[in-house]
This record gives C-alpha cells, sequence and structure tokens, in this order.
C-alpha cells in the first residue's frame, strides 16, 4: 500500500474517530432508554471495572508497537520490524488471554466487595474477550500506524463501533422481548441484568469484529523480504523490554484518567445505601427496589453519556495545531508557541464554553429530548449533569495543556495532575455523597471540581515550565460572554416556544437561535473567528 503523509495519516485517524464517537452516542442513548437506570446500573458497572483494564492492558501498547516499527522502518531495518510485530502478537494474545480468564474467575468477588453489585457479574463475564481480542487489535494497529498506513486502524474502528450498535442494541432488544423463554437457562437473574450482559457480549462481539477486519488486511500488506526470523532468548527479551518501557508510561497516565469511573463505581452506590430511603424518597418519587443501584445507572448512562460528548470533540480540534507546539519549543521560539497555544485554547473555547454552559441550563430539557420514556431516570441524574456542565468545560481545556506538556517534554505533568485531579474527585465523592441532600448529585459536582483543578494544575504548571505567559481572560472573555448570551436566549426561547409547540421542537429552535445570537455576538465583539481557526503552516 501506498505510504501516506502525517497529514494524511492524521486527518484519516480524526475522521474515523469522529463518525466513531458518533456511533457510540447512537448506541449509548437508544441503550439507556431500553434499560433504564436499573439496567444501567449493571451495564455501567461491567464498563467501569473494563475501562482500567483496557487503560492497562491495550491503550500503551498499540502506540508502543507504533513508536517501534517506525523507528526500525526509519532504518529500513524489515527484519526488526517482523521481528517486532510477531513477538507482539504472541506476547500479547498470550497477555490478553490472561487478563480475559482473570476477569471471569474475578468478576463475582469484583462485583460484590468492590462494586457492591453482586448481580452485575455477567456483565463482566461477558466483557472480558474485549481484553484478548483488544490486545491483538492494539498490535496490528500499531504495526500498520508505525508504517504510516492508517486506513486499517480506521476501517477496523468503524467496524467496531458499528458492530457494537448493532449486535448491542439487537440483543438487549431480544432479551428484553424473549426475557421468559431465555430466563429458564439464567435462574435468579433479573431482565435488566440478562439484557445488560447481552448488550455488553454485542459489545465483545464488535471488538472481534474489528480484530477480523485487521486480519483481512493481512494479504495486502507490504511483507518485506526476511533474511532471518528466528529469534534468540535475548532478543525477545530485549524488544519486550523496549515495548514495555514505551507501553507502561502511557498506560499509566490512561490508567488514572479512567480511575474517576472506578471512585464513582465503588462509591456511588455504597454511600447511598447509608441513607434511610424514606429521606430520599420524599424528593425522588421513584419506584425501583433498588434506589442506589438506579441512581448509579441513571448517572452513568444518562448524565456521563452526555458529559462525554463534546470532549471527544474538542480533544480532536486541538490536534491541528501540536506539531506547531513542539517546532516552536525546540526553536527556542516563545513567541511563536506563545500564539500557538492560544490558538489551541481559543479553538477549543468557542466550542467547549457554550456547550458548557448550554448543558449546565438546559440540562433536564436535554435529557428529556434524548430519553423522553425516562422520566425517573432523568429525576435523579439531571441535576448531576446540570453541574458537570461546568465540567465540560474544564475537561476541554485541560486537553490542549496535556498536549503541549507532553510537546514540551514534560509527559509525567499530565499523570501527576491527573493524580491529584482523582484525589480531588475521590475525597468529593466521600463528602458529598455523605450528604443525604446531596448524595443523589454529590458525584456530578466532584466531576467538575476535579476538572476545575485538573485545568488550574495544568495551566499554572505549562507557565512555570515554558517560561510563556497567556492571557486566558483576553481568550475567554468575549466567548464568555457570547456564550452567557447564548444560554440566556436558549432558555427563553425553549420557555416560550415549549407553551405552543413540542418540547423537542422547542429545544431545537432554543438552541438555534442561542447559537445564532452568539456568532452575532462573537462578531460584534470583533472577535476573529477564521484568524483563530486558521492555524499557520507547520515551520
Amino acid at each position: 500500500m501506498k505510504k501516506q503523509t502525517f497529514i494524511q495519516g492524521s486527518i484519516i485517524l480524526i475522521a474515523s474517530a469522529l463518525i466513531v464517537k458518533l456511533i457510540g452516542a447512537l448506541f449509548k442513548i437508544p441503550l439507556a432508554n431500553m434499560l433504564g437506570g436499573d439496567g444501567m446500573n449493571y451495564f455501567g458497572c461491567g464498563y467501569s471495572l473494563f475501562l482500567p483494564v483496557y487503560a492497562i492492558m491495550i491503550n500503551g501498547l498499540s502506540p508502543a508497537v507504533s513508536k517501534l516499527t517506525a523507528e526500525r522502518v526509519s532504518k529500513l531495518d524489515f527484519n526488526s520490524v517482523e521481528k517486532i510485530r510477531h513477538i507482539s502478537l504472541i506476547s500479547f494474545s498470550i497477555i490478553g488471554l490472561i487478563g480475559s480468564v482473570l476477569m471471569i474467575l474475578l468478576s463475582k468477588i469484583f462485583c460484590t466487595y468492590v462494586a457492591d453489585n453482586p448481580n452485575a457479574y455477567l456483565c463482566v463475564i461477558t466483557l472480558a474477550p474485549s481484553v484478548v481480542f483488544g490486545c491483538i487489535c492494539s498490535v496490528y494497529r500499531g504495526y500498520y500506524e508505525g508504517l504510516c498506513n492508517m486506513i486499517p486502524t480506521s476501517i477496523s474502528q468503524l467496524a467496531e463501533a458499528i458492530g457494537k450498535l448493532i449486535f448491542g442494541l439487537t440483543f438487549c432488544n431480544f432479551i428484553i422481548h424473549n426475557y421468559d423463554s431465555i430466563s429458564k437457562y439464567f435462574p435468579n437473574t433479573d431482565i435488566y441484568s440478562l439484557a445488560s450482559a447481552s448488550a455488553i457480549l454485542g459489545i465483545s462481539l464488535s471488538t472481534g469484529l474489528g480484530l477480523l477486519i485487521l486480519i483481512m488486511f493481512e494479504p495486502f500488506r507490504n511483507k518485506p523480504k526476511i533474511k532471518n526470523l528466528n529469534i534468540s532468548k535475548d532478543e525477545e527479551k530485549s524488544l519486550l523490554k523496549e515495548i514495555f518501557s514505551i507501553m507502561i508510561p502511557i498506560a499509566i497516565g490512561s490508567l488514572v484518567t479512567n480511575l474517576t469511573t472506578l471512585i464513582d463505581l465503588a462509591t456511588i452506590i455504597r454511600f447511598i445505601d447509608k441513607i434511610p430511603i424514606d429521606i430520599l424518597s420524599k424528593e425522588y418519587n421513584v419506584n425501583t427496589d433498588n434506589f442506589s443501584g438506579f441512581v448509579y445507572g441513571s448517572y452513568t448512562g444518562l448524565a456521563i453519556t452526555i458529559f462525554n460528548l463534546v470532549p471527544s470533540v474538542t480533544n480532536m480540534l486541538s490536534k491541528g495545531a501540536l506539531p506547531n507546539v513542539v517546532t516552536s519549543w525546540q526553536n527556542k521560539d516563545l513567541q511563536s508557541l506563545q500564539k500557538d497555544v492560544s490558538d489551541m485554547l481559543s479553538i477549543t473555547s468557542l466550542i467547549a464554553i457554550p456547550s458548557g454552559l448550554g448543558i449546565t441550563f438546559l440540562a433536564k430539557p436535554i435529557l428529556m429530548f434524548l430519553y423522553p420514556q425516562r422520566i425517573d431516570e432523568i429525576a435523579v441524574s439531571y441535576e448531576s449533569l446540570a453541574y458537570m456542565g461546568i465540567g465540560v468545560i474544564f475537561l476541554c481545556l485541560s486537553f490542549p495543556l496535556f498536549s503541549v506538556l507532553q510537546g514540551i517534554n514534560r509527559p509525567d505533568l499530565p499523570i501527576k495532575i491527573m493524580l491529584v485531579g482523582v484525589i480531588v474527585k475521590l475525597i468529593g465523592n466521600i463528602v458529598l455523597l455523605s450528604v443525604p441532600s446531596m448524595a443523589v448529585y454529590g458525584a456530578g459536582i466532584s466531576t467538575t471540581l476535579c476538572y476545575f483543578v485538573i485545568f488550574i494544575l495544568s495551566f499554572v504548571m505549562f507557565t512555570k515550565v515554558s517560561k510563556v505567559k497567556i492571557n486566558l481572560i483576553k481568550i475567554s472573555l468575549p466567548i464568555l460572554y457570547g456564550s452567557i448570551l447564548c444560554s440566556i436566549s436558549a432558555i427563553i426561547c425553549n420557555d416560550i416556544i415549549s407553551k405552543y409547540q413540542s418540547s423537542k421542537l422547542a429545544l431545537m429552535l432554543g438552541i438555534l437561535i442561542g447559537g445564532g445570537i452568539y456568532l452575532v455576538t462573537l462578531y460584534l465583539m470583533g472577535f476573529k473567528l477564521v484568524d483563530t481557526i486558521k492555524f499557520r503552516k507547520s515551520k
């Protein structure tokens, strides 16, 4: 296959990632409508365990294989390239298989003693195959990316996302409509536990589909002429040591990022269970036998799904300026570095601030729009989403700063900063979930506090390390002013129009009118949108 340029490869990966995120939302939103708070309680438990495991065993593997492959290719050492591929496939197939078996064996222990959610063990079991599939996928993807061929990665990720959408929703729907005939094979398992596990089984199968797509590229790859593929024990140890030396720091950073999900999993159900149910039932008239699990499922299934949408988009937008950041730093051109970082923060703020404020002020209408049949779930999750709307802004602005810190040769700082944020999240959950009046939405507040601290520390550390001053007020003030007017306009229009039209139409028109006022406000304030999004050519 023809080798792609850096820009071509980046465009392919970014476009693919955006489509995958969109398909992911199309999966999670209908799934939450099917399962409700009770079902998403089990689903969230299984998925919350999977994310840290995925971070440890998979997230760092693909970049490690990619880096080593690219280094050998640059030296035209294709013999070593094939050895890296061969060793990685064998080693991480075994490691992934061990990880999958451990997930199955420890599923009941984890769900009972860590998650305080024993009936979720089926979700963990059905998700276990994803670990071995994911490990093998990461080796293939890293290999192709190291050869500057991003097409296999993009197509396999798209296939995986589409498979998750089709398999997950189909299996879940089948169980819900045929529970009576299937339940005899799973005694003492309620419909939501079984339906959630079937949805997660669809995710595992979709990972297998992604792997199958990568394997199908095998006949078309440019196989170099190998003089000798025999690998000595010393050579095998040396290559594995190189892989792990790159993989482990990335895995730790990814793990730290996912620790907030584990904190919610380990605290929300446990702390709400300590509060007398009559105190909560007075405020939340919810028909469920498991109120704490219902709250956790609604929080992860509804609020967290919406919370993650905007950061997944803005994380892609700031990547276009990163090569400039690296070049400016290497050339000690601090003036250019200042402009590059200001551009990254500006383009991110353009979307993050109005979106975050919009989520905060329109949390309930947004949830009603997406989950019209889930009134009880919305009742216990919209306050969390409203508080997390502000957190969306801080999380989005933290991503470009993390990229910049890595670009100026301080990759250790994002991990340390995230650890501080995780501690804030843990303390916040413990304190806020202990207060009966705040138990239902306390996790939402602590999430925002977590990302506020992360953003402040990231900004301070960048300024300290780079000696570059960024005028954050100058960047954000016109955007913030326009966003406030946008949010107020959207709220007023939504309230007025909803009296005469459907709530869905009212929300859409409110957002459309608010967005128009936002753009007009920026224009009148002299904000140069074109100059902001037009990044300079790489030096």
